[in-house]
C-alpha cells in the first residue's frame, strides 16, 4: 500500500488528475490477483510532464530509464519506479476524449486507509475490452460477478462504439455473454 499512499499523494500534490487502471484497480473492484507494477492514467499536457516527473522524486517515484521523457513522446507512457517498494508504475498518458471521460468519472475510495483514485467499474471494463487480451477478459468476468449493479447500457455504447471502429464486432457480441453471465475465464473475444 506504500507505492499507492505515495503515488496518490504525487497526484495530490502536482494537482494532476488520474485514475488506477490494470491490476490492482482490478483487485480493488472486482477479485484480488497478482500483478507485478501499477498502471494508472492521467490528463497532463506535454509541456508539464518534465516538472511532473521531477516532483515524483519527492515521493520516491524515479525514471527506469534514462530517455523517458521521450520514450512517454513514443509511447505516452512514463515509466517510473517507486523507490522504496521497487514496484514499477506506468504512468498512462491520456489524450483521448475516452481517457478524459474515464478520469472525469472516476472518484477517489478509501482502501485499508489509504485514498485511491479508481475509475468507474464500468469504464475499467471498457478500457479492458479495448485492449482485447485474454487476462483482459478474464478481469472483466471478476468485476462483472464483483458489480452486480453495472450501468450495463453505458457498458454496451461504449463496447459498440469500439466495436464499430475496430471493425471487429466479436467485441460486442462477446461483452453481451459475459455480461449475461454466459461466458467462461479464459474465451477468447473472438470465439
Amino acid at each position: 500500500m506504500r507505492v499507492l499512499r505515495d503515488l496518490a499523494a504525487w497526484l495530490r500534490d502536482t494537482k494532476v488528475a488520474g485514475v488506477l487502471v490494470g491490476g490492482v484497480a482490478v483487485s480493488l473492484l472486482g477479485r484480488p490477483r497478482t500483478t507485478r507494477d501499477v498502471d494508472v492514467l492521467v490528463l497532463i499536457e506535454e509541456q508539464q510532464w518534465q516538472s511532473f516527473l521531477e516532483a515524483g522524486a519527492r515521493f520516491g517515484f524515479h525514471a527506469r530509464r534514462p530517455d523517458c521523457l521521450a520514450f512517454a513522446r513514443k509511447a505516452r507512457v512514463l515509466l517510473v519506479r517507486h523507490e522504496e517498494t521497487a514496484i514499477d508504475v506506468d504512468i498512462v498518458l491520456g489524450l483521448l476524449p475516452f481517457e478524459r471521460e474515464i478520469v472525469d468519472r472516476g472518484c477517489w475510495k478509501d482502501i485499508a486507509g489509504v485514498s485511491v483514485p479508481l475509475p468507474t467499474a464500468e469504464d475499467l471494463i471498457i478500457m479492458k475490452v479495448v485492449a482485447q487480451r485474454p487476462r483482459d477478459w478474464d478481469d472483466i468476468v471478476s468485476i462483472v460477478e464483483a458489480c452486480p449493479d453495472l450501468d450495463r447500457d453505458h457498458i454496451l455504447a461504449n463496447v459498440a462504439a469500439v466495436a464499430e471502429a475496430l471493425e471487429t464486432p466479436a467485441l460486442l457480441a462477446r461483452i453481451k455473454r459475459v455480461l449475461a453471465g454466459t461466458s467462461e475465464r479464459g474465451v477468447t473475444p473472438f470465439e
